[in-house]
């Protein structure tokens, strides 16, 4: 029965965000759309080396960025604070995990939770770090490559339309 409730997702998310850092630790920049690739993930992202790296791209849940300020004494966290390269609203990260997904025209597979760095402390103070913990987000990897933009629909494989 439990099975039956873990795969059984209707909700339709949505993209709210994209960024991406050229080099590491550089600054995050915004952008409306971006182009992912299945081996690297986003175009320009300094991650996007190829490899088999199960962290092409990461995801973070919208809905738990004012938890994540609550729990880091701030009022609000913007997402370049995050280092996440997609913020989503709407469905559930954690229950994509091990699922193929799609946001847009791209074709994505969760791979596992993002957990925090060492950098949250730096980006969000003290406890930075431990106010990220379980709310991480998701890693995945690109499939099907792609356009995705700010609005895109984030929905299973098996509602793709």
């Amino acid at each position: 029965m439990l099975d039956d409730f873990e795969t059984r997702l209707p909700q339709v998310g949505r993209l709210d965000w994209i960024g991406r850092a050229d080099h590491k630790r550089g600054r995050i920049e915004e952008l409306q759309e971006a182009v992912l690739r299945p081996g690297t993930g986003i175009d320009g992202e300094h991650h996007a080396t190829g490899g088999h790296s199960k962290r092409e791209v990461t995801l973070i849940q919208n809905e738990h960025l004012p938890a994540i300020a609550a729990l880091a004494g701030r009022a609000a966290v913007g997402p370049e604070l995050l280092r996440r390269n997609l913020v989503i609203s709407g469905i559930n990260l954690i229950a994509l995990k091990g699922r193929k997904f799609t946001i847009g025209e791209v074709l994505l597979e969760g791979t596992g939770a993002c957990a925090p760095c060492s950098r949250m402390e730096e980006n969000l103070g003290p406890g930075g770090f431990n106010a990220m913990r379980g709310h991480g987000g998701l890693t995945a990897v690109v499939l099907e490559g792609g356009t995705i933009r700010v609005g895109d629909a984030v929905r299973t494989a098996d509602q793709r339309s």
